[in-house]
């Protein structure tokens, strides 16, 4: 897989090209933009500039608390979604990983990660990295089912 060229990266404007890719992608195999909470109205950068408010807890939607966000870059291929040819292959499992890196280089101690109840994947990998299952329950935004799970860092 090549994880020694792995990082996590910033939402930044350089990563435009590869990231549109991937939403092209997602969207020829009919993934919705609910599924990821993608806006696909927003153009990219609106969607950096949005992305790095949120980090801020700027425009938070009420019961909403600030997020970072990184992607996960080689080669030009972003995300904790994976990019959809590149799924399969480790990537998920490892930015996980970084990602709790980075939240214990924040003090965290522990972690709550979401995901849909059908998305096996994500749930083995948020399991592979040490995910607990608490509940499930609906998102509040989406009107959708989601799982929680938490991690001890």
């Amino acid at each position: 897989m090549g994880q020694e060229s792995l990082r996590l990266v910033k939402p930044s404007l350089e990563f435009e090209s590869s990231y549109m890719a991937m939403l092209d992608e997602c969207r020829a195999l009919g993934e919705g933009a609910d599924r990821y909470r993608m806006r696909y109205d927003l153009d990219f950068a609106a969607r950096v500039k949005r992305l790095l408010e949120q980090e801020q807890g700027i425009g938070l939607e009420p019961g909403h608390v600030p997020q970072a966000t990184f992607w996960l870059v080689r080669d030009g291929h972003i995300g904790y979604m994976i990019h959809p040819s590149e799924r399969r292959k480790g990537y998920g499992t490892r930015i996980l990983a970084l990602a709790l890196d980075e939240a214990r280089r924040l003090g965290l101690e522990r972690v709550l990660i979401t995901c849909s109840p059908d998305n096996i994947g994500s749930a083995r990998i948020i399991e592979k990295n040490g995910g607990i299952k608490d509940t499930d329950g609906v998102d509040p935004e989406t009107g959708h089912a989601t799982s929680r799970y938490w991690i001890e860092l």
